[in-house]
């Protein structure tokens, strides 16, 4: 009885509207471009730090040199290149991976009857990677254009002449690795996120103070599409680390900003919270 009072349960939460679903993907992709707008330079210096030397050994130049040396000699605007693909890539992978978690956990759900921590992760997997096959163009797109500081193109004109030069599976190098990075990214982080809230409800804490305080993610960047064999042998095992100080100092606090900012989205929307 109690399995299919459980059962019942879910049914009830699953019917949802086209308003609904609309809302989902709004807050969702709303709250990862403002997240992204804020700590955009500090991908554009992930970017080129780790694609510093490549195939090579060498020094490196660590995240302050180098963001003191591209100020100096290509000025504030080049901390903001890539910025439009980045936004558009933002609110179409933001709102598919967080929009699609609820929706794929109902159906994990109803499919084995359980709400236990192994169908948030299933479901943060598949979210994840539907999310990424499908937005992977645009994040080629915007690897391109931060490296790339004399194009005087927008980003339409780059993706056609990505095209038209390379061949339209350019638009998807990487794509493989980019899936199953996000598939796992997408997994720990919405799994952890679901599971501390539900713990702190339980415990009658603040719920978006203490799960979004630790919130934190993992990020490699489609232009250094390598095979990790290459790069040790080409440029050490300190290859594999390049940007990963950006990285952190980026994604900790995007992270936080889009919890919390989709969360109060939801709320004026009339949604439930993730």
């Amino acid at each position: 009885m109690a399995g299919d009072s459980s059962s019942g349960s879910i049914k009830a939460r699953w019917g949802v509207s086209p308003s609904d679903v609309a809302y989902h993907f709004g807050t969702s992709g709303m709250s990862v471009a403002a997240a992204t707008g804020i700590t955009h330079p500090l991908d554009v210096l992930k970017v080129r730090l780790q694609m510093q030397l490549v195939g090579q050994r060498g020094p490196l130049t660590g995240m302050g040199s180098l963001s003191m040396q591209v100020v100096k000699t290509e000025g504030l605007r080049s901390l903001y290149l890539g910025l439009t693909p980045a936004l558009t890539r933002s609110v179409l992978y933001g709102g598919l991976r967080l929009g699609l978690y609820e929706p794929s956990k109902y159906v994990c759900e109803l499919a084995f009857e359980s709400t236990n921590v192994f169908m948030k992760i299933a479901s943060g997997a598949f979210s994840g990677a539907v999310a990424t096959a499908l937005t992977n163009p645009v994040e080629v797109l915007k690897v391109r254009m931060q490296m790339n500081t004399k194009t005087t193109s927008g980003p339409i004109q780059e993706m056609q002449k990505i095209a038209s030069e390379e061949g339209v599976a350019a638009l998807w190098k990487g794509v493989g690795p980019a899936i199953a990075r996000a598939a796992a990214l997408t997994a720990s982080q919405l799994a952890t996120y679901d599971e501390s809230k539900q713990w702190s409800q339980k415990s009658c804490l603040n719920s978006s103070t203490l799960t979004n305080a630790g919130a934190d993610e993992m990020d490699f960047s489609s232009g250094r599409i390598l095979s990790a064999s290459h790069v040790m042998l080409t440029e050490g095992p300190r290859g594999l680390y390049k940007g990963g100080f950006a990285i952190f100092a980026r994604l900790g606090p995007q992270t936080t900003i889009t919890f919390i900012l989709c969360e109060k989205l939801r709320e004026l929307a009339g949604l439930k919270a993730l």
